[in-house]
Formats: structure tokens, sequence, C-alpha cells
């Protein structure tokens, strides 16, 4: 006979945990009840695995936006499903389903049947893959950009107002610790305090300061904005295609509160696509380590050595790591993947603006086609979504060395092959995606084929 299904029920009235808890029972349920979001996250950390959480929005110490934030943060957990109860609008409760991955809402008061109904439907949703797609903690708005809508951009100012923040952040973070370390009479005397942060403020975290820096008049004053909005209200897809017909000129730049990205474009072609904040797989070093043009161990010395106000990709080829063709060949690579990336934010905002271009963008001059990759991109959102109703990315994998055998291992692709040099055993899938050096789209790609094909096949952590 099968367990019953544990279901935790977030909420901050009494009243709520009892009466739904005593329903959860009777229907043949296993209830946990927690009194906000951080007590509900707090056992969900400890364990065991829920089935199902039932989630107040309005709730002290942590809400249930945020709550959905930290669940979606975490891998091992970020897959379980999600509905929300609460008595507000159903404005309201439509972004938050949309927003977190929730896979369904019930407005209070409900009754008994209608509870029942709802939580056996989001189950049965979750078991058969019907479920929405969860987006990860880190991509999800902050609570305050929820009900934005389009209106006259403030994104210079908010970029350098961020930037500037950031920047302070950053000095705080290394001054600090080494300001503390001295003695109260030390503190005092200039020469040591001065000693005790020229020991810290090494080349590596020099680097970081400088680009925090020149973000601070990424947007040049007189740059003259052309239009602005909301990604939730105008897709990005939309905004690059109406670029490209009409042959703009001019700099995009697309603001999370966590990411922010710049598309530069010239005559409507896409010139050179850059960001901040984005996740490692994302950085140029990949891309190179991708090609199998350096190892990561001599990138990482190239970048501790690395002037601060050099560049990457031209750092590689005055060393001789790569040729010209490369670093075109990369930068297209980085800029494409960026647009697929940029294509899947539900949220954010946009700026077109007409300005000088940067060097390096007018060294790049890619000059991709914006149509081509837009494409691309919606082709790449439908297999993401086919492939991660298939694969348990917490299950480890092992190589099945006779199909391995029988496909034949020097037919295999690059990215082929750093894929199946990252699975050693006793790496789940996700650990294989991050150590493997591929973009996480090629490597659930390439994994999903493996899985399919028997040459990787899955094992318990």
């Amino acid at each position: 006979m099968a367990s019953p299904a544990r279901v935790l029920v977030v909420d901050d009235s009494p009243t709520i945990l009892k009466v739904v808890s005593a329903i959860l029972a009777r229907n043949g349920f296993d209830p946990t009840v927690a009194r906000d979001g951080l007590a509900g996250i707090e056992l969900v950390k400890k364990g065991p695995k829920y089935d199902l959480v039932l989630l107040d929005f309005v709730m002290p110490r942590m809400n249930g936006y945020a709550f959905c934030r930290e669940l979606r943060s975490n891998p091992s957990h970020r897959n379980v499903p999600v509905v929300l109860m609460s008595a507000k609008g159903d404005k309201l409760r439509g972004q938050f389903v949309q927003q977190t991955g929730a896979v369904d809402a019930i407005t209070k008061p409900f009754d008994a049947r209608a509870l029942v109904a709802v939580i056996e439907g989001a189950l049965s949703k979750a078991a058969e893959g019907r479920a929405r797609p969860v987006p990860e903690g880190a991509k999800m708005p902050d609570e305050d950009t929820i009900a934005e809508s389009v209106r006259p951009s403030l994104l210079a100012r908010s970029m350098r107002q961020r930037a500037g923040a950031e920047f302070a952040q950053q000095l705080s973070t290394v001054m600090t610790p080494a300001i503390m370390s001295l003695s109260l009479e030390a503190r005092t005397n200039e020469a040591a305090v001065m000693q005790a942060v020229a020991r810290v403020m090494t080349s590596e975290v020099v680097s970081k300061l400088t680009l925090t820096l020149r973000d601070l008049d990424d947007t040049p004053a007189d740059a003259k904005e052309v239009m602005s909005g909301d990604v939730s209200a105008i897709p990005l897809a939309e905004i690059l295609q109406l670029l490209q017909m009409q042959r703009q000129t001019g700099v995009l730049r697309v603001t999370t509160n966590r990411a922010s990205v710049t598309i530069s474009l010239r005559q409507g072609l896409i010139d050179l696509v850059q960001a901040r904040n984005s996740s490692d797989e994302f950085k140029l070093g990949r891309y190179f380590i991708e090609r199998g043009l350096l190892t990561r161990e001599r990138l990482e010395a190239l970048l501790r050595a690395k002037r601060p106000h050099a560049l990457l990709g031209q750092v590689l080829v005055e060393a001789g790591v790569a040729t010209n063709d490369d670093l075109i060949a990369v930068l297209e690579r980085q800029s494409s993947e960026l647009i697929y990336e940029v294509l899947r934010w539900p949220y954010g905002r946009f700026s077109f603006t007409r300005e000088p271009f940067r060097p390096e963008v007018e060294q790049a001059h890619l000059g991709l086609p914006v149509s081509a990759l837009v494409l691309e991109g919606f082709r790449r959102v439908d297999e993401w979504r086919l492939m991660e109703g298939t694969i348990n990315f917490d299950q480890v994998v092992v190589v099945d060395q006779v199909a391995l055998d029988g496909v034949g291992s020097g037919k295999l692709t690059r990215i082929e092959q750093l894929v199946l040099g990252a699975v050693n055993g006793s790496r789940t899938v996700n650990e294989v995606i991050k150590e493997s050096a591929v973009g996480s789209f090629d490597a659930i790609k390439t994994i999903y084929q493996f899985l399919q094909s028997r040459v990787l096949r899955t094992r318990a952590a």
C-alpha cells in the first residue's frame, strides 16, 4: 500500500492550520504545519521530502513569495509542487502562480471538497509531468517589481545607482575585516590602517572593483533614449524584431534585479552581447575551454596575471592560446547563448538608447541576424521543457561502458566528450552539468540523448 502524500501547510493563522490539517488527515494525506515561511523552509530543508506545499501569501518573517524564491534556489527541492492559499484577488494570484511556478491556487475561504480536489489535481499534474516549469530562485524578480507596468524609464540612473551601491558593498566587504582585525589603538593610526587595506587590495580585488566602476559610466550622459518598458508587457523577441525591421542602431539594455544584458545593434544586426552578474556558464573563458583551446587551470592562471583593464579575449590571442578567428567564433557563441537566455526572462525592464559603441563592440562587429537567433531561442525553450520533464537532476548518472563501446568513443563530439568526462559515477546530473564546462542547454541535451541511447544510466544517489 502506497504511503500517504506528505503535505506541508504554511500559514500564519492557527485556525487555518488546524482546519486544513484536519481536512487533509481525514482524506488520507499526511499533513505537517508551519506558522510562517521561515519555519516552513526550515522543515523543507530538514526533510523528509514533501510531496506538496500549501502556501499562504501574506505572513510574518517570510511571506509566500520569499518562501518560493528560497524553495526554488535549492535543486534538491526546487521542483516540489506548490499550491497558493490566499484571500488576495485573481490578478495577484495569477502573477504569483506564473512567477513562482506554482501548480495551482485556491482562494480563501474554501470548502473541504474544493481543497481536496485542488490538491489531488496538483499532485496528479506533478506526477504526470504536466506541472508548469519552475523558475530558478535567483531569476525570480524582487517583490516590488511583480506588478510593474510599462512606464518611462529611469534605467540609466538606476544602473548607476546600483553599480555605486555594489562598488561600496565590494569595498566594504574587503576593507572592513582588514580594519577590524587591527587593535583598537592601531585603528587610530593612519599608517597602520593604510597598510592593512593595502594587504587586501590584491589584483583580483582591483579587477572586480574596476569592472564595477566601469559600470558607473556604462550609460553615457548624452545617450538618447528611444524607447523603454517592461519585458512582462512587451516580450523581448518582439522588441528585437522591431529593431531589426527598422534597421536601428544603438544599445538595448535588459535588466532584472540580479542581472543585466547589453545588446549592441548596428543597422538591425547584433554586433555584441555582454552580460553582468550572469551565471558562470556565460563567461567568456568557458567557451574557450569548450573549444579545447585551454584547460580550466590555464585559464585561471591567465586570469590571475591579467591586467585590470585588459579584455580576456585579447589576452588569450596575445598569449597565443587563440587566434582572432577563434575569438570571433567564441564571441558569436557567447552572444547567441546570451540572447537565448534573455529570451527566457519573463520579467525585467528594457531601454533602447542611441549612443557611441564601446571599443570592444567596434572590434567584434559580429553582425548576427536577429530572426535566426529568436527562432533558435524559441526552439531551445521547447526542447528545454521536454528534457526537464524527463530528467531527474538529483540522480547520479554512470556510464554504461558496453553501450559506449557500441557507439564508439572516437565518434563523440567535443561537447559529448566533455559531458562524459564529467561523469565519475558519483556525480548527480546537476553536478555533471556544472563540472563539464559545457553550457547548461547543450549539457542537458547531451545527457538526455545519452540516457535515451543507454550510454548513461541512473542510480540512486
